[in-house]
């Protein structure tokens, strides 16, 4: 008897069958409760980005204020009531003139301002925003700020959220 796209009972080929299909069952059951754990993104959960910021006025002298701000996300990105931004200002020749923390809001909506010091190198600079202290690899909106404690992080985004300015002597 031949038998076209089966299996016939009783044959090496069948018990080899249905040993595969026994182990694929219960790796799929044995991994769901890891699957559960694991956050996911879906359409009542859509990535929650920090919102955009800018810089004001773009072009500064020495000496002058600026302000580096940003409205609340239209999301809920959720970065809880002690969250802080990290800012630093870049000047033309590398150099950081600032490298400070201010605070922000639970939805991202922030204000910071300083003058620009007086080591600053003319030219065109930038300035950089963004949450301190959150885990990057978390977009889902979900509360990811880290434990209190200290940290050693590293940021390992490849596009950092920055403005130019130009400074004029």
């Amino acid at each position: 008897m031949k038998i076209v796209g089966a299996v016939q009972r009783g044959t090496p080929t069948s018990r080899a069958f249905r040993t595969l299909s026994v182990a694929a069952v219960a790796a799929v059951v044995v991994g769901m409760p890891v699957l559960a754990g694991c956050g996911s993104i879906s359409r009542d959960d859509p990535p929650c980005l920090p919102p955009e910021f800018s810089a004001s006025p773009a072009n500064a002298r020495i000496g002058d204020r600026v302000t580096v701000a940003a409205d609340d996300s239209e999301c809920n990105p959720r970065y809880g009531q002690d969250a802080s931004i990290k800012i630093t200002v870049t000047d033309s020749a590398g150099k950081q003139v600032i490298d400070t923390t201010a605070p922000m809001n639970d939805a991202g909506g922030f204000t910071y301002t300083f003058n620009v010091p007086a080591n600053t190198a003319p030219g065109t600079g930038s300035i950089a925003a963004y949450p301190d202290g959150i885990d990057w690899r978390d977009d889902t909106g979900r509360n990811n700020r880290a434990q209190a404690g200290p940290h050693n992080f590293t940021l390992v985004s490849c596009v950092m959220p920055q403005e130019s300015i130009t400074i004029f002597p």
